[in-house]
C-alpha cells in the first residue's frame, strides 16, 4: 500500500501535507515526499524513512506554496529503491507536472517496454512513471462526450489518455503550477477522498483520518473513473471512461482495505472502518463458537474483531498482549528478516491475563503464518491452557496485483497448506478463518457496494 494527500488553496500547504502525511503513514514506511506549488514552480523534498525521517522542518520552511501534493510509500511495483521515492516530477511541452499514486498497474511492464522501444528513458523501476510517459507523450484529443473548461483544455487530455491505456488499481493525485488533480481507476481499487476546511481549501486524501489532523470535513469519495479538477475556476468533475470502457460503472472496492490496510477511525468507500472490523469480529462468533475463557486481541489490527466476537460470545475481552508501539507494522516491512525481528520486539504477553486461561487470540488476517506461529509460542510460555486463533477473514489463497505486498503463492501459507497443516504449523489448538460470506455480508451491512475479493478466491477482475 501507499499513502497519497493533497491541498489547495493553503498558504501552509506544505505543513498540512506534512502532518497529513503523519495520519497515513500506517499505509507506507519506506519513504516520503512533498511537492509543492507557488504559481509558478513546482519544488519537491524526497526521503527514505518515515515521514520524520524524510523531511526536517528546515525542508517545510523551502518549501513556499498554497498547493501541494505527498506520498507515503512501501514497494509493490519496483521494488524498495531510492529512485521510487514519489512524487514524480516531470517538466516536458506542456509544462510541469507531479504525481503521486496509490496502487498497481497490471500492464505496467507492457506499457514501459512499449515505450523505451519508442525512445522513452525511465528513472526509476515504480509503474507510477509510466503515467508520467504516457501524460507527456500524449497528442490523443479528449473523449466527444466530455466538454472541456477552458482551463483543462491542455493539460486534462493527456491524463484521459493515460487512463485508457492503463489497467489495474490507481488512485493519484496530480500537481500543476495552479491545479490540483484527483484520478481514480474506473474499479475503484483503492479509495480516495475529498475534504475541505473552514477557510475553503480542499483536500485530497487517500483516507479521512487525514482530514481530522488537518481539521477539514470529509465531502465525499472521489468517484471511481472520476478525474476532479481543483483550481482557482472552481471544482470540475469529469468521467473520460464513461461512454468508452465496457466495465467503467462496475466497482472493485478492495475489501482487505476494511480487514486490515486503513486506519480503524477512518471512512473509506463511504462507509466507517471501525464499524465494519467489528461486525466482522461479531460474524466471527456468529459462526464459531469456541468454550473459553477470555478473548485477546493481536494489537492493533484484530482490537475491533475482537471486541465484536466478545460482544457478540459474551467471553470477556482482555488486553493480554502489550505492544511496543514504537515498532512498525510487521507485515508491511518490505523484508521477511525485518518483519521476524520486528514481530519479537512489538507484542510481550501480560502473564496475569493469560495464565491457566483458555485463550482466543483474534486477528484479522493470516497471509504468512510466521507472525502467528511466534504469537502463539509466547502465549503458551506465558501460561495458558489453550489456544485458539480466530481469523476475521477468509484465508488468503493468491497474490494481488493491484496495490498488496503479496507477489507470489509461495508466500501465502492458505495457498499451499489446508486449515488443518496451518494449525498445525502455528502450534494453535484451533484455527478458524470467517468465511468468505460471512466477511461480504459484515461489509455489506451498512451500504450496498461491489468489492474485489481476488485475495481470498482467485477470481480476479483486471488482468
Amino acid at each position: 500500500m501507499c499513502g497519497v494527500f493533497g491541498v489547495f488553496d493553503n498558504k501552509d500547504a506544505a505543513y498540512l501535507t506534512y502532518l497529513g502525511l503523519h495520519a497515513l503513514q500506517h499505509r507506507g514506511q519506506e519513504s516520503a515526499g512533498i511537492a509543492v506549488s507557488d504559481g509558478y514552480d513546482i519544488n519537491l523534498k524526497l526521503g527514505e524513512g518515515l515521514v520524520t525521517q524524510a523531511i526536517k522542518d528546515e525542508d517545510l520552511q523551502s518549501l513556499k506554496g498554497d498547493i501541494a501534493i505527498g506520498h507515503v510509500r512501501y514497494s509493490t511495483a519496483g521494488g524498495s529503491n531510492p529512485k521510487n521515492i514519489q512524487p514524480f516530477y516531470a517538466h516536458f511541452y506542456g509544462g510541469a507536472f507531479a504525481i503521486a499514486h496509490n496502487g498497481n498497474l497490471v500492464n505496467a511492464k507492457e506499457i514501459r517496454n512499449k515505450l523505451e522501444k519508442e525512445g522513452a528513458i525511465f528513472r526509476s523501476t515504480s509503474d507510477t512513471e509510466v503515467f508520467v510517459h504516457l501524460i507527456a507523450k500524449s497528442k490523443n484529443p479528449p473523449p466527444a462526450h466530455v466538454i472541456l473548461h477552458k482551463n483543462d483544455e491542455e493539460f486534462i487530455p493527456l491524463v484521459f489518455d493515460a487512463m485508457r491505456k492503463v489497467k489495474g488499481a490507481y488512485s493519484l493525485v496530480i500537481l500543476r503550477e495552479n491545479q490540483l488533480i484527483a484520478v481514480r481507476d474506473p474499479y475503484g481499487f483503492r479509495p480516495l477522498a475529498l475534504g475541505k476546511n473552514r477557510s475553503g481549501s480542499y483536500f485530497v486524501a487517500s483516507e479521512t483520518c487525514a482530514f481530522d489532523i488537518v481539521d477539514a470535513e470529509y465531502l465525499r469519495d472521489i468517484q471511481p473513473g472520476e478525474v476532479l479538477v481543483i483550481d482557482d475556476a472552481g471544482m470540475r468533475s469529469y468521467f473520460p471512461l464513461d461512454e468508452t470502457e465496457e466495465n467503467t460503472k462496475q466497482n472493485y472496492k478492495c475489501i482487505f482495505e476494511f480487514v486490515y490496510f486503513a486506519r480503524p477511525d477512518s471512512n473509506i468507500f463511504s462507509d466507517w472502518v471501525y464499524e465494519i472490523r467489528k461486525e466482522m469480529g461479531r460474524a466471527l462468533a456468529r459462526e464459531k463458537k469456541i468454550d473459553a475463557d477470555v478473548v485477546v486481541p493481536i494489537l492493533d489490527s484484530g482490537m475491533l474483531a475482537a471486541k465484536g466476537y466478545s460482544e457478540e460470545s459474551g467471553i470477556p475481552l482482555e488486553i493480554g498482549l502489550i505492544r511496543n508501539h514504537y515498532v512498525g507494522r510487521s507485515f508491511i516491512q518490505p523484508v521477511q528478516e525485518i518483519r521476524d525481528l520486528s514481530v519479537k520486539l512489538k507484542l510481550n504477553p501480560v502473564q496475569q491475563v493469560i495464565k491457566d486461561k483458555r485463550v482466543i487470540l483474534v486477528d484479522d488476517s493470516l497471509v504468512r503464518g510466521t507472525t502467528s506461529k511466534k504469537i502463539i509460542n509466547m502465549v503458551r510460555k506465558a501460561g495458558a491452557k489453550e489456544v485458539h486463533l480466530l481469523i476475521s477473514s477468509p484465508p488468503v489463497i493468491s497474490p494481488c496485483y493491484y496495490g498488496i505486498d503479496t507477489p507470489t503463492k509461495e508466500e501465502l501459507i492458505a495457498s499451499n497448506k489446508t486449515v488443518e497443516e496451518i494449525r498445525e504449523y502455528i502450534g494453535a489448538d484451533s484455527l478458524y478463518y470467517l468465511s468468505l460470506e460471512g466477511m461480504i455480508t459484515a461489509a455489506n451491512k451498512y451500504k450496498q457496494k461491489g468489492f474485489c475479493t481476488a485475495c481470498f478466491t482467485g477470481n480476479y477482475p483486471v488482468l
